[in-house]
């Protein structure tokens, strides 16, 4: 059992074989360092910042109080795995990419800043080129390796997430879901539609909260709704999102309407723009907006108001000014056939999100 361990790495994203990892390292050592460090090429399609990742670290290992977890803006610190590919195998001839003066000047000011003892051990993956003797002997610190986990592939991973989603841990699955919104009028058959998605996909879903909002706070009707309502409407929705993202299921979370369409319905009854629904239109972006065209039969189930032609025509109509006005260009299915609308919005989630050809 070693006092003091040190491990440094990218995480990003944090999958399970680096939780073993860091797991294992935790069973050596009395006090185990995290060190995160930018990703030197950042995935494309994500937007992952340093503090995601500490998040995603200080979430898993809330419970484990041993494990201290830093960032690290430094570059060219030995890493826990390989640069390339963790599977790979590693001979005593391949090149070492890291600097070794550098990576020891930059090690003794982590030291510095961590206040590690002098006895501390650094984690390596087993397979990583620093393990070698000649090499791992010119390293500040004591190199202590770590088993490999086969299974896991940590730059197939990195490259592609959405492949290898059920790798990715839970914490950061949050961060490389893609949130998709249905929208439309009302009768367009906006909620079945999510309920087949979700169900295709195995996603997470938000649920539209202006119609749950009328039934648990304004007793089942809209007769009572106002200009004050809105804004808890929009703040209950970006929760509702925030949840269904935070325990995302599949790299796809759907949404059942979005801000765009509460701020059309006060701009519908109450002639006016809510600057509240507005920003959060703006701050709480979707990844993408699927509009459906409002030609399907009008039902009326109690709680619709927009039935008329010329109702259902405007309304839509505020929906595309709303979307022009924030920059937003939505995906629009105008199939009327319900089952038409249904295989037009997988083929465009298996393309958008999951990389598949049409």
């Amino acid at each position: 059992m070693y006092d003091t361990g040190l491990m440094i790495g990218h995480f990003e994203p944090l999958h399970l074989g680096q939780m073993r990892s860091i797991l294992y390292a935790a069973g050596q050592a009395k006090t185990l360092h995290i060190v995160i460090m930018a990703h030197p090429s950042p995935h494309p399609n994500f937007t992952i910042t340093l503090q995601d990742k500490a998040r995603w670290l200080q979430m898993a290992c809330a419970d484990l109080p041993f494990i201290h977890i830093h960032t690290t803006h430094e570059i060219e610190l030995p890493l826990h795995e390989h640069l390339y590919n963790a599977n790979e195998d590693v001979s005593a001839n391949d090149d070492v990419t890291i600097d070794i003066l550098a990576s020891n000047a930059k090690l003794q000011r982590l030291a510095n800043v961590l206040d590690l003892p002098t006895d501390a051990v650094l984690f390596i993956a087993e397979n990583h080129p620093l393990t070698q003797g000649d090499v791992q002997d010119q390293l500040l610190l004591r190199v202590v390796t770590t088993p490999l986990q086969p299974e896991f592939d940590s730059y197939a991973i990195a490259r592609d997430p959405v492949a290898h989603w059920s790798a990715i841990h839970p914490q950061a699955r949050g961060d490389y879901t893609k949130t998709v919104a249905i929208v439309g009028g009302e009768s367009s058959g906006k909620t079945t539609l999510i309920h087949k998605l979700a169900n295709y996909y195995g996603a997470s879903f938000a649920l539209e909260m202006g119609r749950l909002y009328v039934g648990t706070d304004l007793g089942g009707s809209e007769v009572g709704l106002q200009y004050k309502d809105y804004g808890p409407i929009a703040l209950h929705h970006a929760q509702a999102i925030r949840e269904a993202t935070a325990n995302a299921t599949a790299p796809i979370t759907i949404v059942d309407t979005d801000f765009v369409t509460t701020q059309a319905f006060c701009e519908e009854y109450e002639n006016c723009t809510h600057p509240f629904v507005a920003a959060c239109i703006d701050e709480f972006r979707l990844d993408h907006t699927i509009m459906l065209d409002n030609n399907t039969p009008w039902v009326d189930d109690g709680m619709r108001s927009l039935g008329t032609p010329e109702a259902r025509g405007r309304f839509e109509q505020r929906l595309v000014d709303i979307f022009a006005r924030h920059h937003i260009k939505p995906y629009m299915i105008d199939e009327p056939d319900y089952d038409a609308r249904y295989q037009q919005a997988v083929l465009f989630i298996d393309q958008y999100i999951y990389g598949k050809n049409p």
